[in-house]
């Protein structure tokens, strides 16, 4: 019996997490790679938007910059249901003015929907006169 006491003991005291975080994980996230140099786009400002389908106006969620890789990995904490259509707006106007080149496209806009709680990637290729985009992983 004491061996068994101090088997749930042990069990009880290893499942708990003496003021450990919690990791934050996302469910979205986004990449530039300016294929026109064959790099990633680095400092691009990305804007996402949910829609609501009852009102039919988008709301700001959260914008973001581009790391040193093209990057954003942390959009929409998966701590709640995320569910719906969004928008994600490239500001590529002010990528091709950092690097002096002129560029067809102020912005991009690109609307996609959640429809479970799967991780979704949206990555971009980019040059100054064309973009592409599909679903990652």
């Amino acid at each position: 019996m004491r061996n068994l006491t101090f088997a749930f003991f042990f069990a009880l005291i290893s499942s708990l997490s003496f003021g450990q975080k919690k990791e934050v994980t996302y469910q979205l996230s986004s990449h530039i790679l300016d294929v026109s140099k064959g790099m990633p786009a680095r400092g691009v400002i990305i804007k996402l938007e949910k829609f609501d389908e009852k009102t039919k106006v988008w709301s700001f969620v959260e914008d973001k910059v581009t790391d040193k890789n093209g990057r954003v990995p942390d959009f929409l904490s998966n701590d709640k249901s995320n569910l719906g259509i969004y928008k994600l707006t490239y500001m590529t106007s002010d990528y091709f003015k950092k690097i002096n080149e002129e560029s067809f496209y102020p912005w991009i806009e690109v609307v996609f929907q959640l429809k479970d709680s799967e991780h979704y990637h949206v990555p971009i290729t980019l040059s100054a006169y064309g973009y592409s985009t599909y679903r990652g992983n």
